[in-house]
């Protein structure tokens, strides 16, 4: 889930910590990927008649199929993405993935209903929203990501934490995932839709943890409070009080604790027990690895090694993956030429905690309206057309980060 409505929030109070991009603006850039989120996303998307591409042994390979031509895409933009990926969920999220697996088993049952009318169109939703990336998903791709010769990550526990250290240790530039949380955990700069397809047409959108803060007049500590105010994987949140009334209500009090002693709560009810401390706890010092003891390499891919598993093992055709590779091998070259700001030492992001941000802020020039459609590459050059407002909400509902057997 991330963050409810922090996009949002974002969007009505701090404007100018958002600003649109194309992909090739991150030319020579490092960028750690949510790894999981992205699978989910090419199990969603990258589909043919309404289904997962499968080999002929009926093997899911949809999730290939979109890792192995985005991240060409990114390479030929002269992007340097770096996959990371979840380790064990924090016990703080057992609640949530419960609550994932009701879901789940709702939808099963509206499955068999729709199935049963002959409702396709309503069985195509329910497919989507039993969605899972399981752990061979995730082992398909590592495997494919070190013969591509792209470096991998394995986070001890979430990954966007993870890449959020990364960024923080200045090892990479941003965090690209849909889950507003990396801002959360601290990771400067957070980028929406790296991985989706081209054939989508939507711009890349890069938010400052900077400028958010500057622009709701918070300090970090403050904006952690108003994550959780909102909605978070790890605990629950005061009914009753939406984004608008979150966000007057920090700034107004300053802290959860503070909150809680000048409402009224009867009209406002808090969750029993609720451990709104130990999600800030996890925010403030989540289960990562130092970032500094990462030396990211980009090596040439194998291309044999890649035939042999997509094409021998898989049923991808060679003729494209072979394209595919030849694209990969020249992107590499391309990306030799790196960026001017690549000569000199990066410099580690210090979020300051206690202390309020300034206010001012230079004007983003640009403005971004939604895409009303977005058309899935199947294979690289073969499309699908699907509905913005349902990918969308399979894309952002709770379980979109779903990782297990």
């Amino acid at each position: 889930m991330g963050i409810k409505d922090l996009a949002k929030v974002i969007a009505d109070h701090c404007p100018k910590a958002l600003k649109t991009a194309e992909m090739k603006a991150y030319f020579g850039r490092k960028i750690a990927i949510d790894a999981s989120m992205s699978l989910y996303q090419f199990l969603i998307a990258v589909r043919q008649d309404g289904a997962v591409l499968t080999s002929a042994d009926g093997e899911t390979t949809s999730h290939l199929n979109g890792l192995f031509y985005r991240t060409i895409r990114m390479m030929e933009n002269g992007v340097k993405p770096v996959y990371v990926f979840d380790g064990k969920p924090p016990e703080l999220k057992s609640d949530e993935l419960d609550k994932r697996s009701e879901k789940r088993a709702e939808a099963t049952q509206q499955l068999a209903e729709a199935t049963e009318k002959g409702d396709t169109e309503a069985m195509d939703k329910y497919n989507r929203r039993l969605v899972k990336v399981t752990s061979e998903h995730t082992d398909d791709c590592k495997k494919l990501l070190n013969l591509m010769g792209v470096p991998v990550v394995e986070a001890p526990c979430e990954a966007e934490a993870q890449c959020a250290e990364l960024v923080r240790k200045g090892i990479v530039y941003a965090t690209a995932t849909e889950d507003m949380d990396a801002l959360t955990f601290g990771s400067e700069i957070l980028v929406r839709h790296m991985t989706f397809s081209e054939a989508k047409k939507m711009p890349i959108k890069e938010f400052s943890l900077e400028k958010v803060l500057q622009g709701l007049g918070i300090t970090y500590d403050q904006f952690i409070d108003l994550c959780i105010l909102l909605g978070c994987d790890y605990c629950g949140n005061i009914k009753g009080i939406g984004p608008k009334k979150s966000v007057e209500l920090i700034k107004q009090y300053g802290s959860i604790e503070e909150i809680l002693q000048n409402i009224d709560h009867k009209k406002f009810p808090p969750p029993t027990g609720w451990k709104y401390k130990e999600a800030r706890s996890l925010f403030l010092q989540p289960n990562v690895e130092d970032g500094n003891k990462f030396e990211l390499t980009w090596a040439e891919p194998k291309v044999q090694e890649i035939i042999d598993y997509l094409c021998g093992q898989k049923g991808f055709s060679e003729d494209r993956i072979r394209s595919g590779l030849d694209r990969l091998k020249k992107s590499r070259r391309t990306a030799q030429q790196g960026r001017i700001d690549a000569f000199f030492a990066p410099i580690p992001v210090n979020i300051e905690k206690n202390n309020k941000e300034k206010k001012e802020i230079v004007e983003d020039k640009k403005e971004q309206k939604p895409a009303k459609k977005r058309r899935i590459i199947i294979e690289d050059d073969e499309e699908e057309d699907v509905d913005e407002k349902e990918v969308e909400k399979e894309e952002e509902n709770e379980n979109s980060k779903e990782v297990g057997e």
